[in-house]
């Protein structure tokens, strides 16, 4: 599908976001947090995120992630003097010293981490508009983690975190889309995708 019509559906998936009311966006946010505690194996490092706006998730979700004994990195999105994206760098979190980041985003506070430590990760979870079955994800369109998840471990979960409504039965692709092979939704936990 052309670019003109992934902006469209992404127009569109970001207003549907944005008219969940917030009593809603709590309830997900609560039950994503209960799901991730089945995901976490003690000792092992988690790639996450922050979430924005009306992402789902929390900050309860990062702290579940910790609480189960794993190490958690969240992305540092940065660009060349072009305003090109680069590969994600990742800092580890620390609750309480989040910082403003570009792109109204909060980040870890510095030291960061160079792109190759996503490959540490055996579960990285990653903001999305919109998941598909076969594992096609609809980011926000400016390919930070495409550009990064190159440098994945081949054996980790890749994590499409939607609410139920955003995981569809299927969205546009391009060749350099990477495919999920999970999604995480607050009403049906873990889902397989690609099978």
């Amino acid at each position: 599908m052309p670019t003109a019509g992934k902006a469209a559906l992404r127009q569109q998936l970001l207003a549907t976001r944005r008219s969940v009311a917030d009593d809603v966006r709590a309830d997900e946010a609560r039950a994503l947090t209960g799901h991730i505690r089945a995901l976490v194996s003690s000792g092992g490092t988690v790639c996450a995120y922050v979430p924005v706006g009306a992402e789902p998730g929390s900050i309860e979700m990062l702290d579940a992630l910790l609480r189960g004994g794993g190490r958690v990195l969240l992305p540092v999105a940065r660009t060349d003097a072009d305003d090109t994206p680069l590969e994600l760098q990742w800092g580890e979190y620390r609750p309480g010293r989040l910082v403003a980041g570009r792109f109204g985003l909060l980040e870890p506070a510095e030291p960061w981490l160079p792109p190759s430590a996503l490959a540490e990760a055996d579960l990285v979870l990653v903001p999305a508009l919109a998941v598909d079955r076969a594992g096609v994800r609809l980011g926000r369109g400016r390919g930070f983690y495409d550009r990064s998840l190159g440098r994945r471990d081949p054996q980790a979960r890749l994590v499409a975190v939607v609410r139920d409504e955003e995981l569809v039965d299927e969205l546009p692709c391009e060749p350099h889309d990477v495919r999920m092979t999970h999604a995480l939704t607050p009403g049906r936990g873990l889902v397989p995708l690609g099978e």
